[in-house]
């Protein structure tokens, strides 16, 4: 197997600093790599329906909440890892685009809901088929079983910071 940017990386960390272990690297230098790359591959397929992943992110979390389904932006944010000021500002502009809609809360008077609009919504349906067709082409040629084992290890990995 040829060797890739981390190879070179390590093999250089263990000539130049022998006293430390790069092995470590070998899987999370190679996950923020490939971070990297899908989000551009993301980004690239979500600008047919000129969105960009956070606004994707913030409309498919709201379509998940099925028809009629309603979150505060504090929902919204724990959902899309966003900052308070991050979150006000992609959701004016999805209000502006017509894509949500705000809401009085019904159970705090000061307190705003977010839901979906119809355009909204069919532009998510639209963008979630172009995102998973995304997806697909972006993994590896694995079997089935590799499939589920990489799902796996993964999941236990992401588990470690919840």
């Amino acid at each position: 197997m040829a060797d890739d940017l981390i190879d070179r990386m390590n093999a250089a960390w263990r000539q130049q600093r022998p006293d430390l272990d790069p092995t470590p690297l070998e899987s999370v230098g190679r996950v923020i790599v490939l971070a990297k790359h899908l989000e551009k591959s993301v980004e690239a397929a979500l600008e047919s329906h000129d969105l960009s992943l956070g606004q994707f992110d913030i409309l498919a979390t709201l379509r998940r909440q099925g028809d009629g389904g309603k979150l505060t932006p504090g929902q919204l944010m724990e959902s899309v890892m966003l900052s308070s000021g991050g979150m006000t500002n992609r959701l004016d502009r999805l209000e502006k685009a017509e894509l949500i809609q705000r809401y009085a809360d019904p159970d705090d008077r000061r307190g705003v809901m977010v839901g979906l609009t119809a355009k909204g919504k069919k532009l998510i349906d639209a963008a979630t088929k172009t995102r998973f067709e995304e997806a697909r082409k972006s993994m590896p040629p694995l079997t089935e079983r590799q499939t589920e084992q990489l799902i796996d290890l993964l999941r236990k990995w992401l588990l470690q910071f919840s």
